[in-house]
């Protein structure tokens, strides 16, 4: 038996570190995962927390290896990397010590079936950072299905989070697309990075995408769309309600709006993707050394799962709390990452 540590959200902002028992005896088909990062999702994270997932759809939500249920206790998360520390005996195709992603929460050890965890296509420490990124970059490649994203498609992303961010990068490397991002917070780094051009009052957009988690937001991509243009609504507003101004032009204009969730492939994909062709797909773009670029979205310094106020750090992160991140360094990134420790034997 081996004790694992894992963040647990108890009530509403309220979270704690809770240790585990895990059984070594493993079955056939099972492999122990030491995490060596984890993901934090803000936009969906920050739901959870405060207990905002409705009640619709509490099952909907739920995570791959979720513990407990919504709203509290919830153990939640989907963004782990982490290394094999044993195999069980029919398992062929994974070996120990490889680095692999896993959809799990924030625990620094657990004991999955192998067919949930993805060797990493990079092995490298930079890949293995990146590789975090991975749930977001599948949001990012279903929303660009979803939309229809074609050879110079005029193209706008509202919102400039992560995901909005890797769904410019995608469109960005579609030939001849013209790609800006809207946004109010300066993403000048990493939009130089991703090669992404800065919205500048320009309209006529044949593609419309929005990622930016607020309702007025969505208001706003419609004036930006050309008449018969495609809006795509990428942000899930839990219980939020958004309100549109679906008169004036928008029937004669012709606007259609869209909605992309990626718990859905979308239907032209399905005859020949499954979830896992997806989701190797973006761990792959993520881990290519080609996209090395993608580090420019990684948060520096990474929280540290070990630190005695991870836990004041981990909720401080989110919209509404008005206290302090402990450490004084300057953040740089968007993404915010959680290193776990080498386990004590």
């Amino acid at each position: 038996m081996r004790t694992s540590r894992a963040l647990w959200t108890i009530s509403p902002s309220k979270c704690e570190i809770r240790k585990e028992t895990i059984n070594l005896a493993l079955g056939s088909d099972e492999v122990l995962v030491r995490t060596l990062w984890s993901g934090v999702s803000r936009g969906t994270e920050s739901i959870v927390v405060r207990g905002g997932v409705p009640e619709s759809e509490h099952q909907r939500m739920r995570g791959p290896n979720q513990g407990g249920d919504f709203s509290f206790p919830v153990k939640y998360g989907y963004s782990s990397v982490g290394i094999i520390e044993a195999i069980g005996s029919q398992v062929k195709n994974l070996r120990l010590g490889v680095k692999v992603f896993c959809l799990y929460p924030h625990q620094d050890l657990y004991l999955v079936p192998a067919s949930q965890v993805i060797e990493l296509p990079d092995q490298t420490s930079t890949a293995e950072e990146r590789a975090v990124l991975t749930p977001n970059m599948e949001t990012a490649l279903n929303v660009i299905w979803d939309a229809g994203v074609s050879a110079g498609d005029k193209i706008c992303v509202v919102g400039g989070g992560v995901v909005g961010l890797l769904i410019a990068f995608l469109c960005v490397r579609t030939p001849g697309c013209q790609v800006v991002l809207k946004d109010p917070q300066p993403r000048t780094e990493q939009c130089k990075a991703l090669g992404i051009h800065i919205f500048n009052n320009q309209n006529e957009f044949d593609i419309v995408i929005h990622a930016s988690g607020n309702p007025a937001g969505l208001a706003d991509c419609l004036s930006l769309a050309s008449d018969e243009a495609i809006i795509v609504e990428a942000s899930w507003h839990a219980n939020q309600l958004c309100l549109l101004p679906l008169g004036q032009d928008f029937h004669v204009r012709r606007l259609t709006i869209k909605s992309s969730q990626v718990g859905s492939l979308p239907p032209h994909k399905r005859p020949r993707w499954t979830y896992r062709r997806r989701l190797a797909l973006a761990l792959s773009l993520c881990c290519s050394q080609d996209n090395f670029a993608l580090n420019s979205l990684l948060e520096h310094p990474p929280l540290e799962f070990d630190h005695p106020e991870f836990v004041q750090t981990y909720l401080s992160l989110f919209p509404g709390r008005q206290q302090e991140k402990p450490s004084t360094e300057k953040a740089t990134g968007l993404c915010f990452r959680i290193k776990y420790p080498p386990l004590k034997s």
